[in-house]
């Protein structure tokens, strides 16, 4: 901008001039440039910058005799710049002192109105587009800091929706390895002693083993699948390109797709885990009525996880399971008759079982309760999860 505004005020002293006007010399020429000069620190110290120019066309007025401008260049572009960077206790100041010495320069030049008029004119103008200036920056800054909030906020909302689906995940594989594996240690320390005694028993204990152990897999299969399958496609989303998966790039692909766990799935889940020699009474009392298939899955998997509690860590010989539709909820009660809730299989570990369950009753706006059996003998899990229509009634 300054070697912009030098160029404006060098052209006076190139055209060709007239003999009756004042001589274009070398010293008129410096000292003009004189009062371009300091522009080049505009942006650092603007009020400095406008009272250094000032400073100097009244040096220049007074002293040399020189070809005038058309434009006070250099003082429009140091007041346009105070106007646009300084604080208003600087700027009102110097934009004072700067309009209180249009009129004697214009006194000291033509002293017509005129000139007053169009000089107040365009030192008005340059203070005002210097405001004008300031205005859209902060603007800008405000669009900009708002866009930078609202990328934080999707940040984390997209880290928190990451938990959550990596809490999900890790319920069901938990759901899944546990009262798999469970069921197998079961049946495989039942096993010798079946050989002995009961070799039918024997060769029914291993089939469950078989048997539990390809579900375990299948379903890891999938979920596994179902997982790379999103981590895939999410690398092509990232990357700009749409590519379809090929056949062979996956579990998913080659795994056998089942549905989610339904209530129809659980007398195959009781007769697997009675088959180790658990005693299981499951009832359902009141007027069954339609569920929605994630409040099945849900029945299914605190049932799964129940039982599975029940064979790792409560040495009980029966267990009762009973549904209780209700008007507005259903509740799922599982009683054993074990060590009871401050019992633990020798050497243990604890779990995330209970944890999960509330969790899962949770989403559907419902509790889970533990606490000791009937009399104080065994252990009993309650979980109530109201029937809703829709998710928005869960938060409700």
């Amino acid at each position: 901008m300054a070697l912009l505004i030098q160029a404006a005020v060098t052209i006076p002293f190139v055209v060709p001039r007239g003999p009756e006007l004042p001589p274009a010399d070398w010293p008129s020429y410096g000292l003009t440039t004189l009062a371009v000069l300091p522009l080049v620190w505009r942006r650092r110290a603007p009020v400095t910058v406008l009272l250094a120019v000032l400073a100097a066309q009244v040096l220049y007025r007074f002293t040399l005799d020189g070809p005038g401008q058309p434009l006070p260049y250099t003082s429009l572009m140091a007041l346009y710049t105070v106007a646009a960077l300084s604080p208003a206790r600087r700027r009102v100041p110097a934009a004072v002192v700067t309009f209180a010495l249009v009129p004697p320069g214009v006194a000291l030049n033509s002293g017509e109105a005129r000139e007053l008029l169009f000089s107040l004119f365009v030192f008005g103008a340059a203070y005002a587009f210097g405001r004008l200036t300031h205005t859209r920056r902060a603007y800008t800054a405000a669009v900009e800091d708002r866009a930078a909030q609202l990328e934080r906020a999707n940040r984390i909302e997209a880290e928190q929706a990451t938990a959550r689906e990596r809490a999900r995940i890790a319920r069901e594989m938990h759901d899944i390895l546990s009262h798999a594996v469970s069921v197998m240690v079961v049946q495989a320390e039942a096993g010798p002693v079946a050989v002995r005694t009961a070799p039918e028993r024997a060769e029914a204990a291993f089939e469950a083993i078989s048997e539990t152990g390809r579900d375990a897999m299948v379903q890891l299969r999938r979920m596994l699948g179902v997982l790379r399958e999103t981590a895939e496609h999410g690398a092509n989303t990232e990357s700009g390109e749409d590519h379809t998966i090929p056949e062979d790039a996956g579990a998913a692909a080659r795994s056998p797709r089942r549905p989610q766990p339904s209530l129809a799935g659980l007398p195959g889940l009781v007769e697997r885990v009675a088959a180790g020699g658990l005693a299981i009474d499951c009832v359902t009392e009141g007027r069954p009525r339609p569920l929605s298939l994630d409040t099945e899955a849900t029945v299914y998997r605190v049932v799964q996880e129940a039982l599975t509690n029940v064979v790792r860590h409560a040495a009980a010989r029966s267990v009762r399971v009973r549904l209780e539709y209700g008007p507005d909820a259903l509740e799922i009660t599982v009683t054993d008759d074990g060590r009871g809730p401050t019992g633990s299989a020798p050497g243990a570990v604890p779990g995330h079982g209970l944890a999960g369950i509330r969790e899962r009753a949770a989403l559907h706006g419902g509790t889970a309760r533990t606490g000791p059996g009937p009399g104080g003998v065994g252990f009993r899990l309650a979980v109530r999860l109201p029937f809703v229509h829709s998710r928005a009634e869960v938060g409700s």
